[in-house]
């Protein structure tokens, strides 16, 4: 624990100006971030008697070993410079909202020729119109299958699109008026968008307009004694107030508004958001927070509002957001609302009329879903704690292991030989922490040495990590720990989970430093002894380690002859199950992948200036790879694109590359004569997988 005092900078050092401060801990890591209309004022308040400070705040303080700051020009600009930073550094004490959910969106592809209607999850992409989120997907379904009566837009995949256009004849949705059928020339490309645009406009609430105009030509149809056309149109309205049914109007026609609403207790909050346009509710969504750091409700309210803007530009962020409490203070973040969107957004707390009770109402939600957030963890905390104890006390360790790291060796006849590293934080799976290894010491089929190799290469970049940060004053046996290669990607990058960046030197979260109180290693005692002996060779004592064997599940230890064998019913066993099969779920995908990618490759693909569009247009010129190796320059020159320079490099390449043996279908026996292994081919070897 570390001393305030320590690293409090000198009178008249900090500015009195906006800025952005981070506090970084003894190992250079980020753990906290924060802003401040004044640094010198704020930053005064850390510093003061620990007795006077709140408690998160004083285990903040005692927790950081240094802290520095960048000074800006507005509030405005501090406040978006922490967004920034909260997002590439996850800081331990600040407050990051955990989305209890990959919310559904209903997404018009508006940047394809022929727009498309589709359920879309994840990140938002350039060129399509979302509405939502919606609580779920088959909400969204249902809502499509209405409208498509009356705007028949594309729905199918882009394959399906193909296929189509292809042999001429539309699907199904096509031949029951659900869809104007674009593929086979019904319609053209511009009437396609404009039925596109118009579906839009109706999800963006401008509904009572194309209602009216709907029923004006319903009655023209009428008095025209058109009465089939007049029923039809009777049916689309109805299908479109069947849709608009399932939003109930809520506020005043034309409203675009967010209302935010916070429940909290000393520990934990949620946060409820429901989106309203055109008056009516078009999404629901939530989250849950720990109060890692000293917060007010405001300061709660401004980091949702953050996470959910931080992103979004124009009319993702709407005219009006309703709150419970306001940020203090208020002005930059209107402003910088306001920005995002382009124009001027209205933030403020709702006083009365119907906008006050929707608040209220968004209130309950966020108060049922932190007692029941609280209920899940409760049950959750309890199971985990037990098993974290049962493993501790099964193996003989002083405290219960918070942090589990397993290891799973994947290979197929000794062939593409790879390891995993999968993490387990107090009993829950920490993806971002996941590691992917490339047994690089020696070829072949051996469990044992490569498990020795990719516990040595996983701690020495740990010791590594030491000696940077400077808990590790004295070098390890042997010399320093020389250069490990790591995990590296095809493109021989760092690899992370997660896809951040990572620097060993400005705080970022980095890839070995953390030490596992256990490590699992999928095997039984030879596996065990291999890890153990890794450890002890680099003279890491500290570390426990053990082995779950499949085959009867039980748990080896290096130091005992005979295994360790756990209830059936026991938590623990069941989490180093969890653990063991988390491993090989994620060792046997990284080496499906590195050996599909081998199978796939070509001598084409060595081939300089010959790109992806280029090479699949000589091979469906030629049909196979084999045809085009006995093809003339001459012969190359007549697919469309590819000179006679570019010729004469492929046909060189080719010339010089063996050709490989013929493939065979294991199921038949059959020589296939394109190159490549057959799909069935595949699928046999994969019988043979580990």
């Amino acid at each position: 624990m570390a001393d305030p005092s320590s690293y409090r900078p000198k009178p008249g050092q900090i500015p009195d100006s906006p800025g952005v401060y981070k506090f970084r801990d003894e190992h250079g890591r980020v753990i906290y971030v924060g802003k401040a209309k004044s640094l010198r004022q704020r930053l005064a308040n850390y510093f003061q008697d620990l007795a006077g400070l709140h408690p998160r705040t004083r285990t903040m303080v005692t927790t950081a070993a240094s802290v520095e700051w960048t000074v800006v020009t507005t509030e405005v600009e501090a406040l978006q410079l922490e967004y920034s930073w909260i997002k590439e550094f996850d800081p331990r004490f600040n407050v990051k909202y955990r989305d209890d959910k990959s919310y559904p969106y209903l997404a018009v592809t508006l940047n394809e020729e022929f727009p498309r209607v589709q359920v879309m999850r994840g990140a938002k992409k350039k060129g399509v119109r979302y509405f939502g989120p919606y609580a779920h997907a088959w909400a969204i379904r249902e809502t499509v299958d209405l409208m498509l009566r009356v705007f028949p837009v594309r729905t199918c995949s882009a394959g399906v699109f193909k296929r189509s256009a292809q042999i001429g004849r539309p699907c199904l949705l096509g031949y029951i008026g659900k869809c104007s059928a674009p593929c086979v020339g019904r319609i053209s490309a511009e009437e396609h968008r404009e039925l596109a645009e118009e579906f839009c406009d109706f999800m963006a609430g401008r509904t009572g307009a194309y209602l009216r105009r709907l029923e004006r030509r319903m009655q023209e149809a009428a008095e025209e004694m058109e009465y089939e056309r007049a029923a039809r149109l009777r049916d689309d309205i109805g299908a479109l107030k069947r849709a608009m049914e399932k939003s109930a109007v809520v506020l005043a026609d034309a409203t675009d508004a967010d209302l935010i609403a916070v429940a909290e207790d000393e520990l934990e909050a949620a946060v409820q958001i429901f989106h309203v346009r055109g008056g009516r509710v078009r999404g629901q969504r939530g989250w849950v927070t720990d109060k890692v750091e000293a917060v007010t409700t405001g300061g709660l309210v401004e980091h949702a509002l953050q996470q959910l803007y931080g992103e979004e530009r124009g009319d993702a962020v709407p005219k009006e957001v309703l709150v419970p409490a306001l940020p203090e203070p208020v002005e930059p973040v209107a402003q910088w609302l306001s920005q995002r969107r382009g124009s001027q957004v209205s933030l403020r707390i709702p006083q009365r009329g119907d906008k006050k009770d929707l608040m209220a109402t968004v209130g309950r939600n966020a108060q049922q879903a932190l007692a029941l957030h609280k209920t899940k963890r409760a049950s959750d905390l309890t199971t985990r704690s037990r098993a974290l104890e049962e493993i501790a006390e099964a193996l003989g360790l002083d405290s219960v292991p918070l942090r589990i790291e397993c290891f799973d060796i994947s290979h197929l006849q000794g062939e593409d030989v790879v390891a995993s590293m999968v993490v387990f934080e107090d009993g829950l799976v920490r993806k971002s922490e996941y590691r992917r290894f490339q047994i690089k010491g020696f070829e072949g089929q051996d469990d044992v040495r490569s498990m020795h190799e990719v516990i040595g290469r996983r701690f020495k970049r740990y010791l590594q990590e030491k000696q940077k940060s400077g808990e590790w004053t004295e070098e390890p046996d042997g010399g320093p720990a020389a250069p490990v290669d790591g995990v590296l990607t095809a493109a021989g990058e760092p690899d992370r989970a997660d896809g951040r960046p990572v620097d060993d030197d400005d705080g970022r979260p980095k890839r070995f430093a953390y030490p596992p109180q256990l490590v699992v290693v999928d095997g039984g005692a030879p596996q065990v002894a291999a890890a153990r002996r890794a450890l002890d060779e680099l003279g890491i004592d500290d570390v426990a380690v053990c082995g779950l064997a499949k085959r009867l599940e039980e748990v080896w230890l290096p130091t005992e002859d005979d295994p360790v064998v756990l209830p059936r019913s026991s938590e623990g066993l069941y989490l180093l199950q969890r653990v063991r099969d988390e491993a090989h779920r994620f060792a046997i995908t990284y080496q499906r992948n590195k050996r599909s990618k081998r199978l796939k490759s070509s001598p084409l693909d060595a081939v300089p200036g010959l790109g992806d569009t280029r090479r699949q247009a000589l091979l469906k010129h030629f049909g196979s790879l084999k045809k085009l190796r006995a093809a003339t320059v001459d012969e190359i020159c007549e697919v469309p694109g590819v000179g006679r320079k570019t010729a004469e490099t492929v046909a060189a390449a080719l010339a010089g590359a063996a050709p490989s043996a013929p493939a065979v279908n294991t199921a038949t026996g059959e020589i296939i004569e394109d190159d490549g292994a057959p799909p069935a081919a595949l699928s046999a070897e994969r019988g043979q997988e580990r």
